[in-house]
């Protein structure tokens, strides 16, 4: 509900973005040592078991989701900056719900959080890679690509440990929720509210973007249950594995995209934010109905 709050705003108060765009790193920077919380440090052990997961969260978050959407992005896209907003999207992170959402679907819980955290880690190297590859022939400087991922990630994640602290975490995760909610959403207001004039009317993009990233998310995760149940993957599994396939953070590419590329650039981000809503809304109602069924 908040996001939707937020995507409502941009477009009705757009004017008001301007106020938020310098702060939208320092923003995103803190909803990260919030949400990162969320990975505790005992599941991290036994150290010899974290390494399978963490490198599937890698596989499945950049190379899986990768290999459909950056594709696509290229043949559809009408100009350089919403391609590589696109790149952008396809080297960022999981988004933090993969966690919370396992536990709801009744996924693998351990495997969600060591894969977002591999994932995570993975980022470090990986995104500068890939956006360096794709887009580098712009003049984005790797360096700067690789401090940006140690502002957005190592930082926040060794401030997240004091968060941890007993008597800080037992306040932290109270706020945690509303931190993160309130965080991303003043974050996709910013970016919908200083591109409102293609929100507004330029329908055409709207649909390219819209495709894309229907066809990323939900066509991804719809395939790649088919794969899991002929593979005979378990449940649990298979539910974490869906998630870190096809759950992107929109905040972090929101961001990421606006600081390298510039505003038209996080145009797909800000779509991205309302797809993973509706895909996350479709599992749970998905969820439901199976359920009343099986009690039927």
């Amino acid at each position: 509900m908040i996001l939707v709050m937020a995507v409502v705003a941009g477009l009705i108060w757009g004017n008001q973005a301007a106020f938020f765009k310098d702060w939208t790193m320092f923003i995103l920077a803190f909803v990260m040592m919030f949400s990162m919380t969320g990975i505790l440090s005992r599941s991290l052990v036994p150290v010899g078991t974290i390494f399978r997961p963490m490198l599937y969260g890698v596989f499945l978050n950049y190379v899986i989701f990768s290999t459909l959407l950056i594709p696509m992005a290229w043949f559809l896209m009408p100009d350089r900056q919403l391609f590589y907003g696109f790149v952008v999207i396809a080297a960022t992170p999981p988004g933090v719900a993969v966690i919370p959402f396992s536990h709801i679907l009744g996924g693998n819980m351990r495997y969600s959080i060591l894969g977002t955290f591999g994932a995570f880690l993975g980022s470090i190297l990986i995104s500068p890679f890939m956006i360096y590859v794709f887009a580098g022939r712009d003049g984005v400087d790797p360096f700067q690509l690789f401090w940006l991922m140690i502002k957005l990630v190592v930082m926040p994640f060794i401030l997240s440990r004091f968060l941890l602290f007993s008597r800080v975490f037992k306040v932290v995760e109270r706020i945690r929720g509303a931190v993160v909610n309130w965080g991303f959403a003043i974050i996709i207001f910013t970016v919908i509210g200083m591109n409102r004039q293609v929100f507004n009317g330029d329908f055409i993009i709207l649909l390219l973007i819209s495709i894309v990233l229907f066809v990323s998310i939900f066509g991804m995760g719809i395939l790649f249950e088919i794969y899991a149940g002929r593979v005979k993957l378990d449940k649990d599994l298979s539910i974490s594995q869906t998630l870190l396939v096809t759950i992107k953070s929109s905040g972090f590419a929101a961001v990421t995209a606006y600081s390298l590329f510039g505003q038209r650039a996080a145009i797909p981000s800000a779509l991205l934010a309302i797809f993973v809503l509706l895909y996350l809304i479709y599992l749970s109602l998905r969820k439901e109905l199976k359920k009343d069924i099986n009690q039927q």
